[in-house]
C-alpha cells in the first residue's frame, strides 16, 4: 500500500506539473494585455515599461516560467496583479465559500438520487420508474445557467422564498446548491438505477431472501453495497467537476467562492490569481481520485495494491 500511495504521489506531482506549464502558456496566448487593462488610458509608455518590469512581464516566457515554478516550488504562486495581494491568500479566503456550496449540492446530490434510483429499479416499468428516469434525464438536460435563472425568477422574484443573490444564512445556499448538484443528481440516479436492476437478479439476494430477511436488510446490506464502489467511483470524479461547475453558479448567485474570482481573473488578465486557482483546483482534484482508490480497499477487502 505504501508503495501504491508513493506512486500514486508521484503521479500526482507530474499531472500537477503538466497543467502549470499549459495553463501558463494557453494564457499568454490569449488576446489582452494586463498591463493595458489595468491601466488608465492615459498612461504613458513609460509608466506601461515600468509596470512591465515591476511584474516581470518584460522578460522572455520561458524566463517567466522558470520565475514561476520556483515560485510555487516555495508555496509562492506570485501577487495578483488587480487585488495587488498574493494569489495563494486570495484563494484561501474564498476556499470556504466553493467548499460550502460543493458540500451542499453533493448532499442534495445524494439526498435525492440515490432514493429515486432505488423506488425506479423496485418499482421497474411503473409510474414511478418513468417519473425517476424523465427526472434524470431533465437534470442532464437542462443547462445549469438556464436552470439558475429560472430559479431565481421562480422562488425569488416571484414567491420570494430565497434571496437572488450572496451567502449569508442557509436561504442563500439553498438555490446555487440545487442549481449546481442538478447534473450530478441526474447521473447518479441513473447510476443507482442500473446498478441496482443489475445486482436484484444475482444469487446472493435471492438466497438472502430465501433466508427471510427482510426486504429492507435485502436492499441496503446485500443490493446497494455492491454498487457502492461504482457510485464512489463516479461521486469522487465528479466532485472535481462541481469546481469547475461553480464557475457558472457562483456567477449567477454572486456566490463569493473561488469559481467567481476565476472568472473575474480571467477577465482581468489576472495571470497570476488565474494559474493559483487552477493549480489549487487540480491538486484537489489529484487526491480526491486517490481518496478514491483509497476508499475501494475499504468498501471491498478482495482488492489490494500491491
Amino acid at each position: 500500500m505504501g508503495t501504491y500511495i508513493r506512486r500514486r504521489l508521484l503521479q500526482a506531482i507530474l499531472v500537477v506539473w503538466g497543467v502549470s506549464v499549459l495553463v501558463f502558456f494557453l494564457l499568454r496566448l490569449a488576446p489582452g494585455d494586463p498591463v493595458l487593462l489595468l491601466l488608465a488610458e492615459t498612461a504613458e509608455p513609460a509608466q506601461i515599461a515600468a509596470a512591465r518590469a515591476k511584474w516581470g512581464l518584460d522578460k522572455p516566457i520561458y524566463v517567466q516560467y522558470g520565475v514561476f515554478l520556483n515560485r510555487a516550488l516555495h508555496g509562492d504562486l506570485g501577487d495578483s496583479l488587480f487585488f495587488q495581494e498574493p494569489a495563494l491568500g486570495i484563494l484561501l479566503e474564498r476556499m470556504p465559500a466553493t467548499l460550502q456550496l460543493s458540500a451542499a449540492a453533493l448532499l442534495f446530490s445524494l439526498g435525492l438520487a440515490i432514493p429515486i434510483g432505488l423506488l425506479s429499479a423496485l418499482k421497474r416499468d411503473t409510474f414511478w420508474d418513468y417519473l425517476g428516469t424523465n427526472i434524470a434525464m431533465l437534470g442532464q438536460a437542462v443547462p445549469p445557467y438556464w436552470l439558475g435563472i429560472m430559479l431565481i425568477l421562480l422562488f425569488s422574484v416571484n414567491l420570494h422564498w430565497f434571496p437572488t443573490s450572496g451567502r449569508g444564512t442557509w436561504r442563500h445556499l439553498v438555490l446555487p446548491a440545487v442549481t449546481l448538484g442538478s447534473v450530478l443528481m441526474a447521473l447518479i440516479t441513473r447510476l443507482v438505477r442500473s446498478g441496482m436492476l443489475d445486482v436484484l437478479g444475482e444469487d446472493y439476494v435471492r438466497t438472502a431472501r430465501a433466508k427471510g430477511l427482510r426486504e429492507q436488510t435485502v436492499i441496503i446490506r446485500h443490493a446497494l453495497r455492491n454498487i457502492l464502489i461504482p457510485l464512489v467511483t463516479v461521486v469522487g470524479l465528479q466532485l472535481g467537476a462541481l469546481f469547475g461547475g461553480a464557475v457558472i453558479t457562483e456567477s449567477i448567485f454572486a456566490w463569493p467562492g473561488v469559481g467567481r474570482l476565476a472568472l473575474q481573473a480571467i477577465s482581468a488578465r489576472d495571470y497570476p490569481l488565474v494559474q493559483a486557482a487552477v493549480l489549487v483546483i487540480s491538486v484537489i482534484y489529484v487526491f480526491l481520485n486517490l481518496a478514491v482508490d483509497l476508499i475501494y480497499v475499504y468498501l471491498d477487502p478482495r482488492i489490494r495494491y500491491q
